[in-house]
């Protein structure tokens, strides 16, 4: 069977950030805007402009330039391209702590299969752990 646990180390943003380029789980904090939830990006029941702190994907990286041409540096993105900065820093949402992602279940030191791997990678872990 193969093993699916994995241990999370957290890292405190405002004493080391990720190498450049690096995909976080990142913890961020902020308040849900007043008018509504979904300009954070968040999907929630919180109460606007309730205070929160959860955890996205991310990556980090060093330079970004916004859709706007607003240049970033050291920052954090999410997929939908929003920018949070770590901690302490000027941002509406700031991120607390990262850690790096997971490698995929089975898999040793892999984050990322692409291609023509994936069909055989996906089979490998689902026939080495037992249906229940």
């Amino acid at each position: 069977m193969a093993n699916l646990d994995t241990v999370v180390t957290w890292v405190d943003a405002r004493d080391r950030l990720p190498r450049s380029g690096t995909p976080v789980a990142a913890a961020i904090t902020g308040r849900y805007p007043a008018d509504s939830g979904a300009e954070s990006g968040t999907e929630s029941s919180a109460a606007p402009g309730e205070e929160f702190w959860l955890v996205r994907p991310m990556y980090f990286t060093a330079l970004h330039f916004g859709a706007d041409g607003t240049e970033h540096r050291d920052c954090f993105v999410d997929s939908d391209g929003v920018v949070r900065l770590p901690y302490g820093l000027a941002s509406a949402e700031t991120v607390t702590h990262w850690a790096e992602l997971p490698t995929l279940p089975g898999e040793m030191t892999t984050r990322a299969v692409l291609g023509e791997g994936v069909q055989a990678a996906l089979q490998n872990v689902w026939s080495a752990q037992p249906r229940t």
